[in-house]
């Protein structure tokens, strides 16, 4: 079944007198959304004792919850010491999705630096055979890992190179960034025919099953030369993606992604209008 929810708390939750993440899959609840993205972008700082917690407020109300590895992994790194700690950095945010209660770790695959960018997409591919092995070894091949489409032209993860190295397993996922993708492209996410493209090549590489449970991130995104510059509301009116016609797509091929609005500030806020747009496809 299709979910929707933010990432992290937005403005209103903390205006109306809200102060814990323990608080909120209640008024996600409230809202009518049913999932919940929890960040560890700046680094991995919350207690097993906190998760357990979350999980339970996550259970009773119904809302799933996922995680978002650190920011600054990046499995194109030359340096082998500073890739042991992205996959250090993947298996704990693992360990701690499962004190949520929840099964997806979302991660950035890599970045291009001073290395050709076949090289870099080379160095990742590997790295993440190597991640895959681990995660089988610490019994962890019953989550889901979703590797993320980057927004800027030098970060590795357009669509066909994130679909690629989710081949390498089973239980990866691709997280699909809507707002990524348009901002790396400099705005082709248009029309519904831009948006079922992109879909179905997705569904043909991964097989509909796979393709049907992806992970979906969607703001509206600021963009440049070298892609993503910032992330926006749903108000913006210079800068896309537009929602509707990747609504009407999933309803077209009954597809059950879990959908999380990165929008700045209101993102459960949008995450609501996205939920009321598919709805009414």
């Amino acid at each position: 079944m299709i979910k929707f929810g933010p990432s992290g708390n937005c403005k209103r939750f903390y205006d109306e007198g809200y102060k814990s993440t323990t608080q909120a899959p209640k008024w996600c609840a409230e809202q009518g959304l049913t999932c919940y993205e929890y960040s560890f972008g700046r680094g991995i700082n919350i207690s097993d004792a906190k998760c357990s917690e979350i999980a339970l407020e996550a259970k009773k109300y119904g809302v799933e919850i996922s995680v978002h590895a650190p920011y600054y992994i990046n499995f194109a790194n030359p340096d082998d010491a500073m890739a042991e700690k992205s996959y250090n950095y993947v298996l704990k945010s693992a360990e701690k999705v499962r004190c949520f209660g929840g099964k997806r770790v979302i991660f950035h695959p890599s970045t291009v630096g001073k290395m050709s960018r076949a090289d870099a997409v080379a160095l990742t591919y590997k790295r993440l055979e190597i991640l895959a092995s681990m995660i089988y070894e610490n019994g962890m091949d019953d989550l889901i890992f979703c590797p993320e489409t980057m927004g800027k032209i030098n970060q590795i993860g357009n669509v066909e190179e994130v679909v690629s190295f989710c081949k390498i397993a089973p239980f990866y996922i691709p997280t699909i960034d809507f707002g990524h993708i348009n901002a790396r492209t400099h705005g082709s996410l248009q029309t519904f025919e831009d948006y079922e493209k992109l879909v179905l090549h997705v569904i043909d590489e991964l097989g509909f099953e796979r393709a049907s449970k992806m992970h979906v991130h969607f703001s509206k995104i600021e963009y440049s030369t070298g892609g993503e510059v910032r992330h926006l509301t749903f108000d913006d009116q210079m800068y896309g993606p537009d929602f509707a016609p990747l609504a009407r797509v999933f309803k077209k091929y009954n597809l059950s992604p879990v959908i999380i609005c990165e929008s700045d500030g209101t993102q459960a806020d949008d995450a609501v209008e996205m939920k009321r747009i598919y709805e009414n496809v």
